[in-house]
Parts: C-alpha cells; sequence; structure tokens
C-alpha cells in the first residue's frame, strides 16, 4: 500500500475548497483579497524600499523592520497563486507537489515572522535598558547574523514536514478546507498512522511559536522593570511610546493565531466558513495592517517613504 501510494504521487492532487458557502460571490470577493494582496505587497515593499534607500534608518530597529517586511511578502506571496487562481478562476485543483511547496513556504516565513518580532523585542530592550551602548551591541553583522538564524532555523524546522508528508500512502478524495494548502489540513488526508506528524507539528509549534511568545513576554516584563526606575514621567512616557509601534505588531500577529488554536480546539463542529475567516484573518491581517501601523506611528519610516516618492518625482 504504501509504495502503491507513494508512486501515484505523481499524479496526486488535491481539491481546495475555498470560502465555503461563498462560492457564489468569489468574483465579488476577489475585489477585497487583491486590494489586500496589494496593500500588504506594496506596502511592505515600500518599508524595505525606504530602509534600504536612506542611510539614516540603518538602525537596528529599522533594519529589523525591513527583515519583518520581507517574512510578510513572503507570507503573502505564498498564498497568492491559490487564493485568487480559486476566487478568479475557479480552479480549486493543485498538484500535490506543489501543494506540499506552498505549505512549506506559508509556515517557513509564518515562522521567520515569529522569529524577527522577538529580535525586535530584544532590540527594544537594548535600546531602553542600556541607550547607550545601542548601536554597539546591535550592530549590522550581529543583525545580519540574526537574521541568518532565523532564517536557517524556520527552514530547519520546516523542512521536515512536506518530507514525512510525501511518504505517507494517500488512497482517497483529497479535499483540503482553506484557499491554501496547511499541514493542519493535509496530515487529515493519508489513509495511514499520522501521529508521528501531529506529534512533530506540535513540537515545532511549541519550539518556535511557543517560545518565542514567551520571550517576547518576557522582555516585556523587563522593558516595563526597566521603564519604571526611570525618574521622570516624561522619560518614562518617551521609552513606552518607542515599543507601541512593535506591541501592536506582536498583538496582530498573536492575537489572531490564538484565536485559531481555540477554534480548532473548542469550536471543532463551528460553520467550516468560521474557521476559513480565523485562519485568513491570521494570514491576511498582519501583513496588510503592519505597514499602515509602521507608516502611521515611525515619522522616519513614514518621512522615508514620502522621500522615495519625492526622488522618482525629481527623476522624472
Amino acid at each position: 500500500m504504501g509504495a502503491e501510494g507513494n508512486e501515484s504521487l505523481d499524479f496526486l492532487s488535491v481539491f481546495l475548497t475555498g470560502i465555503p458557502g461563498l462560492e457564489a460571490q468569489h468574483g465579488w470577493l476577489s475585489i477585497p483579497f487583491f486590494l489586500m494582496y496589494v496593500v500588504a505587497i506594496v506596502g511592505n515593499s515600500l518599508i524595505m524600499a525606504a530602509v534600504q534607500g536612506d542611510s539614516a534608518l540603518y538602525e537596528p530597529m529599522y533594519l529589523f523592520l525591513s527583515v519583518l517586511a520581507v517574512t510578510e511578502v513572503g507570507v503573502s506571496v505564498s498564498t497568492l497563486p491559490t487564493v485568487m487562481g480559486i476566487l478568479l478562476f475557479d480552479a480549486r485543483w493543485v498538484d500535490f507537489d506543489g501543494c506540499l511547496a506552498q505549505m512549506f513556504f506559508i509556515h517557513t516565513f509564518s515562522c521567520m515572522e515569529s522569529g524577527v518580532l522577538l529580535a525586535m523585542s530584544y532590540d527594544r530592550f537594548v535600546a531602553i535598558y542600556n541607550p547607550l551602548r545601542y548601536t554597539a551591541i546591535l550592530t549590522l553583522p550581529r543583525i545580519i547574523s540574526m537574521g541568518l538564524g532565523i532564517t536557517l532555523k524556520s527552514v530547519a524546522f520546516m523542512a521536515p514536514l512536506p518530507v514525512l508528508l510525501r511518504r505517507l500512502p494517500y488512497c482517497h478524495i483529497n479535499i483540503l478546507s482553506h484557499s491554501y494548502c496547511l499541514h493542519s489540513d493535509l496530515i487529515q488526508l493519508p489513509c495511514a498512522d499520522t501521529k508521528l506528524n501531529s506529534i512533530l507539528g506540535l513540537a515545532i509549534v511549541l519550539a518556535t511559536f511557543g517560545l518565542d511568545s514567551l520571550f517576547i513576554v518576557l522582555s516585556y516584563v523587563l522593558i516595563l522593570y526597566t521603564v519604571l526606575s526611570i525618574a521622570s514621567g516624561e522619560g518614562r512616557r518617551k521609552a513606552l511610546n518607542t515599543c507601541v509601534s512593535h506591541i501592536c505588531a506582536v498583538l496582530v500577529y498573536y492575537v489572531p493565531m490564538i484565536g485559531v488554536s481555540v477554534m480548532h480546539c473548542a469550536a471543532k463542529h463551528a460553520s467550516p466558513l468560521v474557521h476559513t475567516i480565523m485562519s485568513s484573518i491570521y494570514l491576511f491581517v498582519p501583513p496588510v495592517l503592519n505597514p499602515i501601523i509602521y507608516s502611521v506611528k515611525t515619522r522616519p519610516i513614514r518621512q522615508g517613504i514620502v522621500t522615495l516618492f519625492s526622488c522618482k518625482k525629481e527623476l522624472t
């Protein structure tokens, strides 16, 4: 059975459900989804370009922000082909290997995003705890090393997932409950024991998102302790104000993730549409909101984007 299943993988396809119950409205739904992709990809690309084009933004906080923008573009680009394919062309069938590749990139970029948010919380702690040595501690080589470490960790954790799924036999209709391929969906398909896959998936979640969120909370406990030791009220206000954008980014990322987890555990019998909406919020909202948050709350980024457009106008 296993050998036959592995041979048939060359011809195996999976069926993406899309948005259940709203199939007739897919054409109209393509408009808001397309706009969200435009805002996410263009907004994050503008942040990357602003940081790259302005030497005044070559500071740890903004360099980490540009890495965060890279991960959010990665998440958006990973889901775009199947989501827009379903909404515009009703293209629901996806090659199995293509599905595994999409799953790998979605989870890898999501894991990288969590790691970058942790690095940014460390950045905020160093900036508040030891401002005089801030740039001496977070040097460019160290930031690059942290970025490479986050990337390698994410790839190393996620690479076994598609490999293990490909070794399993598949012998029934392969229907996924979303417009994209996720590990939690794919492990429901094989006609074999997937306990190892489930245990590995849980271990990866705890070792990445779980530890990252724990250390982010710990960082902010230390930040709050440091801020409370500042004598002047104005100094405390300024210190906390530098963390507002990052706190918003953390909440935008982790609150939907917690909501999805709660839905899977406590509301298994809820409408498939509810599960689809929650998963979509988790994947689509952070890349859309974070560029807006940082553009509004961070003046140097806002000025960098304005400078970017003014330079283009001068060139034309």
